[in-house]
């Protein structure tokens, strides 16, 4: 069981794909790992092992596709974030609005892994609706971090990287809008990818053409997180920006990766107060390019304002995704999430126009900043990881935050541009927490993303850093 568990995901599937483990195998070795160490992490609150069980022996009998599609993952083991619904299990969303919720049908991402032969152990742990870069609600409580769980691991998706972390599962599901795939990847030192809006179909949901939340894999290692996304990959009716899976699968580009030409770095301190030793880590891991022949400049996207740009998009789109349970139930929402739709309720028209023109014009200069650039380069998350009894930093380097996302600048900046984005861990703190390095690729270039992050990754030496047990202090 200790050998299953640290796997990398790869090596799993392989192992099931030459019929050396059989699922029902990996599905113990998780339930094992979980029950040795969640009851001080609390990533996987929601279990369903009879489902899975009875999945994998259906995939069993069946045997795999003649011809598997890139990404198959032939009875490997995910976590799913419990925003996501997984037919017959209970989907909490963090929200006591949901707590006895059942769902009748899986999300279209949940259905798609299921064919391409993931199978569902349980549900990752995440903040009330997403809302908020710290994993804590009032239904399932709090998820605490692996490397020291007096620590938070950030949010939304913090379940999902603490069980990857902790070696719960190979694999799992997160979802981006803030920088909700991105933080905790940063604080767990594993690896999240947002990739561009379509590009993972998901829903059925009231606001199908939103570009700003994104669903993503999130895996131990860059080239694990490639196979990840060729199993997500893909169009679907339901998903009106849905795009196809790419002609060549994403995994060639981490396993085969060519050194991008140049690469900015930023440590963004013009938009946003980044710690001092988070600078300097994310500063030295940047400039391992120069080793590999890539020449790297100080140079930045011009993000503009975008603090009042997301502030107005979200809100806006917030509003549309939460109007009716704030009507009905809005004494059992946490004070961030009714700030939330209260704010989209204030928002007026003009206010949005401006932030959509703001952010077209974002669009633009990021785009021709990518004809000059291969990678930009910056912090994952402006400070290390922070006692989990804190709802939210309200100061960051002795900097005001105006509102409770508002420290996780760093991310939502990008999330603006629809760029594809990735965090990759790139070093420690004196006290020993992870810091992550955030690479962010030119429009529609995963691939060219996952090829530089490979090449770094590599270079650093951190890929086999977990999964560890719990430092519980």
């Amino acid at each position: 069981m200790e050998e299953l568990v640290r796997l990398t995901a790869r090596e799993a599937v392989h192992r099931l794909a030459t019929r050396q483990v059989s699922p029902l195998d990996l599905i113990d070795a998780a339930e094992r790992r979980i029950n040795e160490t969640d009851g001080v992490l609390n990533a996987v609150p929601t279990r369903c092992f009879d489902r899975a069980r009875a999945h994998a022996r259906r995939l069993l009998a069946e045997g795999p596709p003649s011809d598997p599609p890139p990404g198959y993952l032939y009875g490997l083991p995910i976590a799913v974030k419990d925003l996501v619904d997984v037919e017959g299990v209970r989907t909490t969303r963090g929200s006591r609005i949901f707590k006895d919720n059942i769902s009748a049908h899986s999300d279209i991402s949940v259905r798609n892994l299921e064919q391409r032969g993931a199978i569902v152990i349980g549900k990752s742990n995440t903040p009330e609706f997403g809302a908020g870069a710290q994993t804590f609600n009032e239904v399932l409580g709090t998820t605490t971090n692996p490397w020291d769980t007096r620590k938070t691991c950030a949010g939304s998706s913090g379940g999902a990287a603490v069980a990857l972390a902790a070696g719960q599962v190979w694999l799992a599901t997160g979802s981006d809008l803030g920088g909700s795939l991105r933080t905790p990847a940063s604080f767990c030192s594993v690896v999240g990818l947002r990739p561009s809006p379509g590009r993972v179909a998901h829903g059925p949901n009231v606001t199908p053409f939103d570009t700003m939340s994104v669903d993503g894999p999130m895996g131990r290692n860059v080239a694990d997180t490639a196979l990840f996304l060729d199993a997500m990959a893909g169009q679907f009716p339901e998903d009106p920006i849905s795009q196809p899976a790419p002609a060549v699968p994403f995994l060639d580009a981490a396993l085969r990766p060519t050194a991008p030409k140049r690469v900015a770095w930023t440590d963004f301190s013009r938009f946003g107060p980044i710690a001092p030793e988070v600078r300097e880590i994310c500063a030295k891991a940047a400039r391992r390019f120069e080793s590999l022949g890539v020449d790297v400049a100080e140079d930045s996207i011009d993000f503009g304002d975008p603090e009042e740009m997301f502030r107005v998009i979200r809100a806006s789109s917030f509003l549309a995704r939460q109007r009716a349970n704030y009507e009905t139930h809005r004494e059992l929402m946490k004070p961030e999430v009714q700030w939330n739709v209260e704010e989209g309720l204030r928002v007026q028209v003009d206010d949005i126009a401006r932030a959509e023109r703001a952010r077209g014009e974002l669009y633009q200069r990021a785009s021709a900043f990518f004809r000059k650039y291969d990678i930009l380069a910056l912090p994952a998350a402006p400070i290390p990881p922070f006692d989990h009894s804190i709802r939210y930093p309200e100061t960051v380097e002795g900097v005001t935050m105006p509102t409770y996302i508002s420290w996780v600048r760093v991310t939502f900046a990008v999330t603006l541009t629809s760029l594809p984005a990735i965090s990759i861990p790139c070093g420690f703190t004196k006290d020993g927490l992870p810091v992550g390095l955030q690479l962010v690729g030119p429009p529609r270039g995963e691939a060219r993303l996952l090829s530089a992050a490979a090449m770094l990754e590599a270079a650093l030496g951190l890929k086999d850093a977990t999964p560890i047990d719990p430092r519980v202090t």
